[in-house]
């Protein structure tokens, strides 16, 4: 049966396809019939059922079988997905082999289902998801070094500030990045374990054969096998959907500062254009940051989605009531909006269109006020800290109210050519001469995302 359509006018836009394809309901029944062929095959490997019977599980355990609408509209009545998807694996199953029917989910409750298919999504979405940061890190760093001394005005509370460089900012993005694919790493262990428990997390129905059983489910599908069931623990999901929420926070960041330095009044950096991108339905000459707006959109929803996991991490006993139904979209939400602003941020990232010229000029709008720093410390080891604040406080509202260039006003000031040069002078008002560290924070940068790749 072909799965229910999507309705999401939105998803090419918000969405990364693959990873969609993961959480549609063919993913969520494929991983969950997964479980049940792995099952199958760790009961026969342990001798619970006998060998003959996997062939006729597994052929079964096929989401293509299954009508999506029905099991759907099951769901409403059962309560999960798990009851009315294993119903029709039996039925599935005794049409061709009425013995192996029998041996169906053998010791395994529903939520042992749900979890470990979940998990199993989970697992091909952090492959997806680490695949693109390390893409989105290795173009951010070359992007950092192409314009490591590319000078620009650092802004601090939206105004100028002094000098930055390029490279700097995309450095700061390209730091987060590698930060994220850390934790991501780190938490693997922890994420992609089984979930089996059966019906209070005790594995009675199984016996003495229980453990083996276990550990040869685990080995089956690939994943670890936790120190115990974790029906309603629910931190190992929890903290991997708090990752993605910091992975989309600073997505986010990245986006806000390319709309505001797209902005017509900065107008320094661009997202790639394309044809039919960033129009306006009545204005010919609009490029509107539209690859920004999903980064931005992410990092306003993810968090919101990431509040409802906390919320329900407080869960009732061995087996929780509504709080375990508000994981159920929760997550794969989560998922499918990071992968969505991950597309675009590698988009951005490798088409990155920048204006040096319009920096340089944008730097200079303040007449040269964002130095006034730079001569200020050099000015402060030859007449004192408070008297060249002092002194340059005063030719800095000079310079605003004659109209006039910083450098100029100070050319004029006895107490500062009676200490500086006009050779001094240039170079302290020449943004590239102010780029303190920079340099070197790019390169640290760089050099932390090579050795996580290595």
């Amino acid at each position: 049966m072909n799965q229910r359509p999507n309705n999401q006018l939105f998803d090419a836009y918000f969405t990364a396809r693959d990873m969609r394809d993961v959480f549609c309901d063919q993913g969520r029944v494929q991983a969950m019939l997964d479980f049940e062929a792995a099952l199958a095959r760790a009961e026969a490997r342990v001798g619970l059922i006998p060998h003959s019977a996997v062939a006729s599980i597994e052929a079964a355990c096929q989401a293509g079988h299954y009508d999506f609408a029905a099991l759907g509209e099951a769901i409403a009545t059962a309560g999960n997905s798990a009851i009315p998807l294993v119903k029709a694996l039996g039925k599935q199953i005794a049409a061709n082999d009425v013995e192996a029917e029998r041996y169906v989910h053998l010791g395994a409750t529903s939520q042992d289902v749900m979890d470990s298919g979940l998990v199993l999504q989970l697992r091909r979405a952090l492959e997806l998801i680490e695949s693109d940061l390390a893409q989105l890190g290795e173009t951010l760093a070359t992007q950092a070094w192409r314009y490591v001394a590319t000078p620009l005005a650092g802004r601090t509370w939206l105004q100028h500030a002094t000098p930055v460089t390029l490279g700097m900012k995309i450095a700061g993005w390209l730091g987060a990045v590698t930060r994220s694919r850390q934790r991501l790493r780190e938490l693997k262990p922890r994420l992609l374990v089984l979930q089996f428990g059966g019906a209070s997390g005790t594995l009675a129905a199984l016996g003495e054969q229980a453990m083996p059983i276990a550990n040869a489910l685990a080995e089956e599908l690939q994943l670890a096998l936790p120190e115990q069931p974790w029906h309603t623990q629910r931190d190992r999901l929890v903290e991997f959907g708090a990752v993605l929420g910091l992975i989309a926070g600073s997505l986010g960041k990245f986006g806000r500062d390319i709309s505001l330095l797209m902005q017509t009044e900065a107008a320094e950096v661009f997202e790639p254009a394309a044809p039919g991108k960033g129009g306006s339905s009545t204005m010919p000459h609009k490029r509107n940051p539209v690859g920004a707006a999903v980064l931005i959109g992410a990092a306003t929803r993810v968090p919101g989605l990431l509040s409802t996991l906390f919320s329900a991490m407080p869960q009732e006993h061995e087996r929780s009531l509504g709080l375990w139904h508000a994981e159920w979209e929760t997550l794969p939400e989560i998922c499918c909006l990071v992968s969505g602003s991950l597309q675009q941020a590698l988009l951005l990232a490798d088409g990155l269109e920048v204006d040096a010229t319009r920096m340089a000029r944008n730097l200079d709008l303040t007449q040269g006020l964002v130095l006034a720093e730079a001569v200020s410390i050099v000015l402060a080891q030859r007449v004192g800290r408070d008297t060249a604040h002092h002194l340059l406080e005063h030719c800095c509202k000079r310079a605003v109210a004659e109209q006039r260039h910083l450098r100029a006003v100070l050319g004029d000031e006895p107490q500062v050519t009676a200490h500086l040069s006009d050779a001094e002078l240039d170079q302290l008002l020449d943004p590239a001469h102010y780029l303190g560290q920079a340099h070197t924070w790019v390169e640290r940068a760089v050099a932390e995302h090579f050795a996580l790749t290595a």
